[in-house]
């Protein structure tokens, strides 16, 4: 496919942190997310989970389906469990066009809890790199094969987190695992986000094209906030709001011939970052850096 511009409805409504935009209806993500110029949406809470329901409200906007956060567990379920768990997700991918799949090792993950600092994430068993990528790219061998790739999110508050969590990972996994690249949460772990994609071009899959307002960082990190408490803080914005370079990191993606979606998301909290603003702010952004990088 060729590269596509698509949203997640974080801009709107929050799926950690349920009280950001409760009371904005799907429809409204919806029409001004097309409005704003995308193409798609990834999944939220307010998302129909069956495809007869889903695919005719995305059609009546001129929608198609990117993709959609999947939290594994293989830390502690076994191949075949986790297989049973995804059907009903790898399903609707399958039914509505999706080739890619969010995942995320979700395991004692903090990032929901707004009590917990988020420096004080679960750290990776070192004694299990091996094993943990051995059963992911199984597990991703066997999504291929129904036609959705593994796209792995790398997360604030997860087991999987730092650029060496990644390098850690992607060692010890297959191609048919791939790599979700986040530059806001890479710049967030104390990353560059340029340098990871240099790095690892050639697994990168599915891009979150998400913004760091870098004075707000060095703020929330000083005060050793939890993960929603920087996203209320104001930490993330969408692509060319913030400090990460994103012409640098799409040059490489087109010498890598990258095909797929650029998303934009960018959790703030709705009150304060008004959601059609920020959704054509991050469309119009997100297209300059894309054609100056002749992604398309």
């Amino acid at each position: 496919m060729a590269v596509q511009l698509g949203i997640n409805p974080l801009t709107w409504t929050n799926d950690d942190l349920p009280t950001l935009g409760a009371d904005t209806p799907l429809e409204t993500c919806l029409t001004e997310g097309r409005q704003a110029g995308f193409a798609g949406f990834e999944l939220g809470n307010k998302f129909p989970r069956q495809a007869n329901v889903l695919g005719p409200i995305l059609a009546a906007h001129d929608l198609m389906l990117v993709s959609g956060w999947y939290s594994g567990k293989l830390l502690t379920r076994s191949v075949t469990e986790e297989i049973k768990a995804v059907q009903p997700h790898l399903t609707l991918l399958r039914e509505l066009g999706a080739n890619v799949m969010v995942f995320a090792e979700v395991t004692n993950c903090i990032h929901g809890d707004q009590n917990k600092p988020v420096h004080l994430r679960p750290q990776f068993p070192a004694n299990r790199w091996q094993e943990y990528g051995e059963k992911l790219t199984e597990f991703a061998r066997y999504t291929q094969k129904q036609g959705v790739q593994i796209a792995y999110h790398h997360h604030m508050g997860t087991v999987i987190e730092t650029e060496e969590d990644i390098n850690h990972l992607m060692e010890n996994t297959g191609d048919e695992v791939g790599l979700l690249l986040d530059t806001g949460h890479l710049t967030f772990a104390g990353a560059d986000p340029l340098t990871v994609t240099e790095r690892w071009a050639k697994r990168i899959n599915h891009v979150h094209c998400k913004d760091i307002r870098p004075d707000v960082l060095n703020d929330i990190k000083n005060r050793k906030t939890s993960f929603l408490d920087a996203v209320l803080s104001g930490v993330f914005t969408v692509p060319g709001d913030g400090c990460v370079d994103y012409p640098a990191i799409f040059q490489v993606l087109k010498k890598q011939n990258y095909e797929g979606w650029l998303v934009v998301e960018a959790e703030q909290d709705p009150a304060i970052a008004h959601p059609f603003t920020y959704a054509t702010m991050g469309y119009n952004n997100l297209r300059k850096f894309a054609r100056d990088a002749e992604l398309f």
